[in-house]
């Protein structure tokens, strides 16, 4: 069963975004996921959290595969890139039956 991992990022500085948005789909492609959605343009429908700058929503065959790409050290190390100017919300959900 597909598996999505869904998050909402905060952006506080541009200096690591060349280098991860150039990486970042190879990684996750080399680990079976898809991009569904990546950066948009976010907009509240509902609730009073402040809004993300970007949100994005990735598909992996299982939560296994997802498990792996985020455990993965070429992930964690572009984590570590994302994380000098970001801050991220991520949650890991099955696809419906």
């Amino acid at each position: 069963m597909s598996a999505f991992v869904i998050g909402q990022m905060h952006i506080h500085s541009r200096d690591w975004m060349e280098e991860y948005f150039a990486k970042i789909p190879a990684v996750v492609s080399d680990n079976a996921g898809e991009f569904l959605t990546r950066g948009g343009d976010p907009e509240h429908l509902e609730g009073s959290n402040e809004l993300p700058d970007a949100a994005f929503i990735i598909e992996f065959p299982d939560r296994d595969r997802a498990r792996k790409f985020w455990n993965s050290d070429e992930f964690q190390s572009l984590a570590v890139l994302r994380r000098s100017g970001s801050s991220l919300n991520a949650i890991l959900v099955d696809r419906l039956p």
